[in-house]
């Protein structure tokens, strides 16, 4: 495994070589190279295919003739086996891990120290040097995964934080193709970043990337903070910055979804089917939504004691108002997160204990996911959403609320100023998810906002979902302007 570290003079005799544009020298995506996806978790995983990443890029693979690597989602005794399959036109290579892999690469490193560290719960976080060791391991295996599939014009993008050192390795076997790198989660300001005993060997590695993506501008700044602070990185350019002898592009990101068609999905029989149960359910009182992944980011805690708060708060919301929370389990072997669910389970005990009347209650809380037709449906009724995550990426789940609605009857979404997405719905109504008394005025002003308040914010909602969909963040991912004033640059 190449565990040696770049010295800023390998950096720089890269930086003057012949290939040595921000992309390598190569061609642009699009061009004559395939488009090569790398992921932890690819499409064959049939949950995975119907998130908003296999939707963005599966037609661009598909297009470019190009590959998808990625874990197989299956655990061997002792060895990285590796399959090659074609499914539906895309081409795939997916390998397993071992025990000691999984545990140590995606349990305890990824899960266990990236994860909570990049959401800011230093408190959560288990350092574990032995499980970096393993994290080191199979990014390498992936790397030498990727240079037996990959051809030197291809465009790899690498995506999320599993990855962090694929392109340190590639480097290191003088592999000198395309390579990009976007992060889907919140990138940590250096002073938490710096906690981690491996940061400056993960930040080094990500520098040997030609490009890097981020969710929010904040992530941005985070990102060039650091690099300024640690490796006496420069800002050259609005998008480009000097680091170790190369020049890498740093990108605003934002992740989009198919707009036109969960609003389509939301008009389809299985949604309305859904739409009807719940008015049925509900009779005339109204819908609060919260829909998220059972995870400590997500602020639930946080929101049952706003939503109690209400309740204790506004009297005349007590039977006219149902809140549900939909909340899958995720990572269940990890201990946090089997806390958090107790920690709900007792919430929201307490909560109905306290106002439930024998035909109504106060709240729902479901463990169970749902298909995304059902989910259209659900979000479709909701008079309210409440998205209130601690820290988040993005929050896709604010999008599809939008997209979902009725243009002559929408609900309010309430929004986190910590999730991504606060960046773009500046139209929504934005909450600190801390003040929890904050949030549950919030939630009566949005019960209570007029018809012509609710439609003005929806549409500014809407075209700005609609415009920044998730082709429109390929696209700005994979920009040739940037690229060819870097060839300019260069040439010069």
């Amino acid at each position: 495994m190449t565990d040696k570290k770049i010295t800023q003079g390998e950096w720089s005799n890269r930086e003057s070589g012949a290939n040595s544009s921000v992309f390598g020298g190569a061609r642009k995506p699009g061009n004559s190279g395939r488009l090569v996806a790398v992921s932890n978790r690819t499409p064959l995983d049939a949950d995975a295919r119907a998130g908003g990443l296999a939707v963005a890029l599966w037609d661009a693979i598909a297009r470019s003739q190009g590959l998808w690597i990625g874990w197989s989602g299956e655990i061997n005794s002792s060895e990285n086996r590796v399959r090659t399959e074609n499914s539906d036109g895309i081409d795939f290579a997916v390998m397993d891990l071992t025990q000691d892999q999984h545990k140590g690469y995606y349990l305890d490193y990824a899960n266990s120290v990236l994860w909570p560290l990049f959401h800011n719960r230093l408190d959560l976080v288990r350092f574990n040097n032995r499980a970096f060791k393993t994290y080191r391991e199979v990014n390498d295996a992936f790397a030498d995964l990727i240079k037996i599939h990959a051809k030197k014009d291809d465009f790899v993008w690498v995506h999320d934080y599993h990855f962090m050192l694929l392109a340190k390795y590639l480097r290191g076997a003088s592999w000198d193709g395309r390579l990009g790198f976007f992060l889907h989660i919140p990138f940590p300001a250096p002073e938490v970043f710096r906690a981690c005993p491996q940061h400056r060997e993960l930040a080094e590695a990500l520098c040997h990337f030609d490009i890097l993506g981020f969710q929010s501008k904040k992530d941005v700044k985070n990102f060039i903070r650091y690099v300024e602070e640690e490796f006496k990185g420069k800002r050259v350019m609005d998008e480009h910055v000097r680091v170790g002898g190369r020049t890498l592009i740093v990108r605003h990101c934002p992740i989009g979804l198919n707009a036109q068609d969960m609003a389509y999905t939301a008009t389809l029989p299985p949604a309305k089917k859904t739409g009807a149960r719940i008015r049925q359910a509900l009779g005339k009182r109204r819908l609060i939504l919260g829909v998220d992944r059972l995870d400590y980011s997500k602020g639930l805690p946080q929101r049952f004691e706003a939503v109690g708060q209400m309740f204790r708060k506004f009297p005349h919301a007590r039977e006219n108002v149902s809140f549900t929370q939909i909340a899958p389990p995720s990572r269940k072997s990890v201990k946090e997160y089997s806390d958090l669910r107790h920690q709900l389970d007792g919430l929201c005990g307490r909560i109905n204990g306290d106002f439930a009347e024998l035909d109504w209650t106060p709240i729902r809380y479901h463990t169970r996911s749902y298909e995304r037709e059902e989910l259209a449906g659900i979000y479709r009724e909701a008079h309210v959403a409440l998205i209130t995550p601690l820290a988040d990426g993005m929050n896709l789940v604010a999008k599809e609320f939008v997209a979902a609605q009725d243009s002559e009857d929408p609900g309010v979404l309430i929004l986190s100023q910590f999730a991504g997405a606060a960046e773009q719905m500046k139209e929504a109504l934005i909450v600190n998810p801390h003040d929890t008394e904050a949030v549950a005025n919030t939630i009566v002003q949005a019960l209570d906002m007029s018809l012509e308040e609710r439609k003005t914010r929806w549409k500014a909602l809407w075209d700005g979902i609609n415009q920044q969909d998730i082709n429109w963040w390929r696209k700005r991912f994979m920009e040739g302007d940037v690229v060819d004033m870097q060839k300019e640059k260069m040439r010069a």
